[in-house]
């Protein structure tokens, strides 16, 4: 190691006289364990929650009560020598008064929590909200001075490797109506035939085989060519909706030539009788398979269409928003008079056509944009998700009255909650018990056939741990004394959704599902407990935290082999070490950019390797941290 850093020190002196960009080792110190990316106030740090909301806003109300020096101070920060640069780095990762959200460095017996992790209550609320990249970057908490090199081919996540190397299960796609062909997937399954390219021949033109399906995970189905029975040796991964897939007949319809693979092609000397007897009653695509897939990747909402969608900093109120790009029947909007953007499913029950909260007297921001550019249009109400007509004439939901609620600040957890404003149609205004603004503006909408609200006692009765208010403190929590002591009533049991659907989930199924505490990523994720109707999503290589609890009819699951069906960028599981040191060297000198490679702008630098499940992250000139999602590699160049 030692023989290493010479060597690069030595490269650094020789190019600091015959290249203008210079390379330095980093500095750093372990009492500022926190990237140095633009300070600002505690009270001006950004918040998000998890649908990428509250960014700029806090919902809570107490103030932290632990202050730190280093965090408002602008002293430059202190070189270390190279040689202790793995030493320092360690101590940093590790140090035990470090808050593990924001960095802050406090005495450890001021913080927060029993585990005395957080600098504050808003910290230790935000941290699961919060999403992968910014948890990354406060665990990493290395300071950086560069500006950055990098040259990496962006890689796609191999779905056959991982689930032949860990036997794993795909969730069929009949389970996601919301898909394409969800709805018309039938009966495909093992022992399926189709005709597929010969990827086993010598032949310069295109010829065809037939081949069975011997696992299906997904869209994706594990092939085997006709003849080689049990040998495995040639079986591939494909997904059964690319245009490549054809039933069999497609060959003899289309004068395309059915060859064997040159592997057994003297197996059988009659390959036409062969093919008779093993296809005779055997099962393949309907004809028109492909006709559908097609008519299913057709998605009615269009760019510039206008929608109301959730407030990003204010989770009480809608706004107006344009679609901006659709993919596979997902929304990137951005909203009217700011360039910021919000990912959604067309079927979301976040946005709404424009006038749904005027008519159920759902807050709104109203936009000062006067009239509507060339090619805007306002998307037409049946393009929108339908809820449950309800009455609300009888015994209904009253403010004031308590249940248990999926914090949309922290998925993976159920907590008391309270209902604070009866709507219109059937929607709610819910608050959780404990941490809500005082203004009301944290306070969030659910209609009453919601599957993330329930009546209380469901987490008891389904043996699922019950978040208590924040601060309260006689544990373990009982349902029966909080009404008391709060002088309130349980909503009535019956007003609650209680259809199961045949789901058809099992656990330990493998699916592609959005993490909505950052709503741009869908990554690869796991079902870990089925209760009721209710999944727990694991994102595959990251801790439990991270974990939520979603509706087994929600928009953001997805089978294995959508985001490839669809072009969407799918996220990698994490390492199962998140990071694993290993200091690199970059030498570089030509500054190019192809479709497959990203640029490199400097000729030295000292590098740092590691698995970080597709994130790239990186300092500018000003000190600006950049989190770019890019492929399973990262490399934090250090300059």
């Amino acid at each position: 190691m030692n023989d290493s850093l010479a060597l690069h020190q030595n490269l650094a002196q020789h190019y600091r006289l015959t290249h203008p960009l210079t390379v330095q080792l980093v500095s750093f110190t372990p009492s500022l364990c926190s990237f140095q990316a633009e300070r600002t106030p505690r009270s001006e740090r950004k918040r998000q929650d998890s649908f990428g909301m509250f960014d700029g806003y806090d919902s809570c109300s107490e103030e932290s009560t632990s202050s730190s020096s280093s965090e408002d101070s602008e002293d430059e920060v202190p070189s270390i020598p190279a040689s202790l640069f793995l030493e320092m780095f360690m101590c940093c990762l590790c140090s035990p008064a470090t808050c593990e959200m924001c960095g802050m460095v406090g005495v450890r017996d001021a913080f927060y929590s029993k585990t005395k992790r957080f600098c504050s209550v808003s910290c230790s609320r935000s941290y699961s909200s919060n999403s992968k990249k910014a948890s990354i970057m406060a665990r990493l908490q290395v300071t950086m001075i560069c500006p950055i090199i990098f040259l990496v081919p962006v890689e796609c996540f191999d779905w056959g490797r991982y689930i032949c190397s860990n036997n794993l299960v795909g969730a069929p796609v009949s389970c996601f109506k919301h898909v394409p062909m969800g709805t018309c997937w039938g009966d495909l399954a093992e022992g399926v035939r189709v005709e597929v390219l010969n990827s086993d021949t010598n032949l310069s033109t295109k010829v065809y085989w037939i081949a069975g399906i011997v696992k299906l995970a997904g869209f994706k189905a594990l092939l085997r060519y006709e003849g080689f029975d049990n040998d495995t040796s040639r079986d591939f991964w494909c997904n059964l909706c690319v245009p490549e897939i054809h039933p069999v007949g497609w060959c003899a319809s289309s004068g395309k030539p059915l060859v064997p693979p040159k592997s057994i092609q003297n197996k059988y000397s009659n390959w036409k009788a062969f093919l008779v007897k093993r296809l005779t009653g055997a099962k393949t695509l309907p004809p028109d398979f492909a006709a559908k897939v097609h008519e299913n990747m057709q998605f009615p909402f269009k760019k510039l269409m206008r929608v109301e969608v959730v407030d990003k900093t204010h989770l009480c109120r809608t706004r107006v928003a344009l679609v901006e790009q659709v993919i596979g029947g997902r929304l990137r909007l951005v909203y009217e008079e700011s360039s910021d953007d919000f990912w959604c499913h067309m079927y979301s029950p976040l946005i709404h056509a424009i006038g749904w909260s005027r008519s159920i007297g759902h807050r709104f921001k109203r936009s000062d944009v006067s009239k509507k550019i060339d090619g805007q249009m306002d998307a037409p109400a049946l393009l929108f998700a339908k809820v449950k007509d309800v009455d609300q004439s009888g015994e209904w939901f009253k403010d004031g009255m308590k249940l248990e609620a999926i914090d949309p600040l922290n998925l993976s957890a159920i907590c008391v909650a309270t209902v604070r404003k009866v709507l219109a149609d059937g929607f709610l205004m819910i608050a959780i018990d404990g941490s809500e603004a005082a203004d009301g503006s944290d306070w969030f909408c659910y209609h009453s056939t919601s599957p993330s609200i329930f009546p209380a006692g469901f987490c008891g009765i389904n043996n699922i741990e019950l978040t208590p208010p924040r601060g309260y403190t006689k544990l373990p929590f009982k349902w029966f004394d909080y009404l008391r002591e709060t002088s309130s009533i349980a909503a009535p049991v019956k007003l609650f959704n209680k259809d199961v659907p045949n789901h058809g989930f099992r656990q330990g199924m493998k699916l592609e599902a959005v993490d909505l505490m950052d709503p741009r990523l869908v990554c690869v994720a796991t079902v870990t407990r089925i209760v009721h109707r209710l999944l727990r999503i694991h994102f595959d290589g990251w801790e439990d935290e991270y974990d939520q609890w979603v509706d087994c009819q929600s928009p953001d699951l997805y089978p294995v082999g959508w985001c490839q069906l669809t072009g969407y960028q799918l996220q990698p599981p994490a390492a199962q070490s998140e990071i694993n040191l290993n200091i690199t060297f970059v030498l570089a000198f030509d500054c190019y950019m192809s479709d497959s490679l990203f640029v490199l702008f400097s000729p030295l630098a000292l590098g740092y390797q590691g698995n970080l499940g597709g994130l790239w992250l990186f300092l500018l000139n000003d000190n600006q941290l950049i989190v770019v999602t890019l492929s399973q590699r990262i490399y934090m160049i250090l300059r």
